[in-house]
């Protein structure tokens, strides 16, 4: 039937392995998301009900149904281990192939199962199908991946970031290729079970090692936290996004190049057996930490390279079997899940390390040790990822008798080198920002301030759509965004400012400062010209934060200079910290930015300005009134707070903590909060008058 369609079984393959791999990559990441989000969620829903508080946002986040969801996805991440018993079932290879299909296919349709336990399907299929895949066809794992990488970095450049395969409007694409996928696994079981197979050991027969699990874990990590987002390493780099995506995909792509894997091969061959997984494992390291210390183009560029040299890593991770060989792939991967569950949880308190409190009742015996340690990751984001790297290069340094990376007949790189070219220019015609067209004969400018809370509503639920909704509807011209993530990979790794830049209304310019990790911080949106941007670190005891000023141009010859901060914020009081003590430390942080406004106009003379943000810190307070008392104008000053509250969230009173101060400006009529529930905070909008 095969040859009637002029097909050939390995091409089938090829494509069944990259459509199970996009599947598994897809799920994997959502699933690390919502995991993250329902658990946060489920924790303040417990917190509220617990205090017999009203709970103010709809559909609060469901405890029992998030204990439910986590259960399962711990049940469907053991599924490879069943290839320990029936792996020698090659047959059973269609299973796995129809629960990641078909778990794919309920992600986005939403039926018997959540989408978060459908994604846990889907990643526990795809392991099981990677377990039979490197035992019957060991040579099609790396490309796999590579493929399905590939694929996914074509797919977030379309939707600006955001995987565009989990919207309502990808329903019957998703049905497309699940569909394929079974039918494509189908035509290939058939073949292989009537067509004779070469006994062992034959290249197409392996395992995954030990080793290769760990390494397993610690590539897709470094994949989906970093390498692998063209965002995230604009983010860490400091660099263009729309030029590092076609590079990005270039890197992930080469080592499908026969000649490429050949020259690599023959490159590793050059140094002792003994010394060269090492030296590869070297090379890469150097490579990210000038990526992701330096700045500009020389960083992006390190840290391209490095990700063609991880992702000939992928060759690396199983080995050949023998007759004598008992394969224990399916426990390995296992492993692998845990390595990559570890990984995950040690980026998470780089990010979250200043909202660790101690514990209390039983288990206040941990505080010595446990709260102390989490706290200690405070700037060791690069740490977790040189950690990555070690463990992804392990396998390579525990193979010495072969290189894996060989290359094939010249007409098979040609064919590749083609594929791998459409697919960067195809990237870069994806990535390319809109045309943004500023408004003509503006007289009155609307500013906005808004904390997105992380791209979540106040049960941590995704909401970057509401949040678009409620920018557009205010109408603003400029709005300063707070608590802003560009590639974590507990916001899917979307980038925030550059998806919502580019789907509000007509579009708009992003400029993003990072302050934590380089995926985390303040931003601006602008429909208006900038001119300049940069930003500052400021000093705290609890999470990072800074200052990002921007530059616009109303009018071809003025210029407003916006500022956009956020400062600490207020936790309940710990040990060796009181509320006293954080109320100083953000007074010292204001006292710093007004150090830096003052460095920047050494004459005394300031322009027009504007300084916005979340300031953390109600009308009334010391904080608040020293603005005035140095001349900057409130213009919502006088609002009631039932009006004028911009933190609204269950379980505490109504408060306003984000503000806009203006300083040689006039606010004309328009001044008001918006009522959106898509962030914990609301957005404040104030018109200003341009001349």
């Amino acid at each position: 039937m095969l040859r009637r369609l002029k097909l050939s079984p390995q091409s089938l393959m090829f494509l069944e392995a990259g459509l199970i791999g996009l599947f598994f990559i897809q799920a994997l990441r959502f699933l690390v998301g919502m995991l993250y989000n329902q658990s946060a969620g489920a924790s303040i829903t417990l917190t509220i009900q617990q205090l017999g508080m009203e709970l103010l946002t709809p559909n609060p986040t469901d405890p029992a149904a998030v204990t439910r969801d986590i259960t399962f996805s711990l049940l469907m991440l053991g599924l490879p281990v069943i290839t320990l018993i029936f792996g020698r079932v090659r047959p059973f290879i269609m299973l796995a192939v129809l629960i990641t299909a078909v778990g794919r296919a309920f992600m986005s349709l939403e039926l018997v199962l959540t989408p978060t336990a459908s994604a846990a399907l889907v990643v526990g299929g795809g392991l099981m199908y990677v377990a039979y895949l490197a035992r019957y066809r060991a040579n099609l794992l790396p490309y796999m991946f590579v493929l399905a990488l590939g694929a996914d970095q074509l797919l977030r450049a379309y939707g600006n970031t955001l995987d565009p395969s989990w919207s309502i409007a990808y329903q019957n694409i998703q049905i497309g290729l699940s569909f394929l996928a079974v039918l494509l696994a189908l035509f290939t079981v058939i073949w292989t079970e009537t067509t004779p197979q070469p006994p062992l050991p034959a290249p197409q027969y392996g395992l995954i090692p030990f080793w290769g699990g760990i390494g397993l874990g610690a590539l897709l990590f470094l994949q989906l936290s970093l390498l692998g987002m063209p965002n995230a390493i604009a983010g860490r780099a400091d660099y263009e996004y729309t030029i590092l995506v076609p590079l990005v995909t270039a890197a992930t792509l080469l080592p499908l190049i026969p000649a490429v894997r050949g020259r690599v091969g023959a490159f590793i061959g050059t140094f002792d057996s003994s010394v060269r997984g090492w030296l590869w494992m070297l090379v890469i390291v150097l490579l990210i930490v000038a990526g992701t210390r330096l700045t500009g183009l020389i960083a992006a560029i390190a840290l391209v390279i490095s990700q063609f040299l991880v992702s000939t890593l992928w060759w690396w991770m199983l080995r050949r079997r023998t007759a004598k060989d008992r394969s224990f792939s399916g426990l390995w991967l296992v492993l692998g899940v845990l390595v990559f569950a570890l990984l995950v949880a040690c980026d998470l308190f780089t990010y979250e390390y200043a909202y660790v409190r101690s514990f209390s009742g039983d288990l206040a015996f941990l505080n010595d040790i446990i709260v102390p340690l989490l706290r200690g990751f405070s700037g060791l984001g690069i740490a977790v990822i040189i950690l990555s790297v070690f463990l992804a290069a392990l396998p390579m340094t525990q193979i010495r008798q072969r290189i894996p990376l060989a290359g094939g007949p010249t007409f098979m790189s040609i064919f590749a080198l083609l594929v791998v070219a459409a697919a960067s220019v195809g990237a870069y015609l994806l990535a390319r920002p809109p045309v943004i067209q500023a408004p003509a004969g503006l007289e009155v400018m609307r500013v906005a301030t808004y904390n997105i809370h992380g791209g979540t509503n106040e049960y941590f639920q995704p909401s970057l759509e509401e949040i678009a909704t409620a920018i557009e509807t205010s109408g603003a011209n400029v709005v300063l965004l707070q608590e802003v993530e560009v590639g974590r990979l507990t916001s899917f790794g979307v980038d925030q400012a550059l998806w919502l830049a580019r789907n509000v209304g007509l579009g708009m310019d992003r400029r993003f400062y990072p302050t934590n990790e380089g995926l985390r911080g303040l931003a601006v949106l602008s429909s208006l010209p900038i001119a300049f941007d940069d930003g500052a670190p400021l000093s705290a005891i609890g999470e990072r934060t800074g200052l990002q000023r921007v530059q616009i141009q109303p009018t071809p010859d003025s210029v407003i200079t916006l500022y956009n901060t956020w400062l600490g914020y207020l936790l309940e009081p710990t040990e060796g910290l009181t509320i006293e003590a954080q109320e100083q430390d953000q007074q010292r942080q204001l006292g710093e930015i007004f150090q830096i406004i003052e460095s920047h106009h050494p004459n005394g003379v300031l322009g027009r300005t504007i300084i916005g943000g979340t300031f953390n810190n109600v009308p009334d307070s010391p904080l608040v009134e020293r603005m005035r008392q140095v001349g900057f104008i409130d213009p919502f000053a006088g609002m009631p707070v039932e009006l004028g509250a911009t933190l609204v969230r269950s379980g505490v009173a109504r408060a306003r903590l984000d503000y806009l101060w203006l300083r040689n400006l006039n606010p004309a009529e328009g001044v008001l909060v918006l009522d959106n529930p898509a962030s914990d905070h609301r957005l404040a909008v104030a018109g200003i008058l341009v001349e």
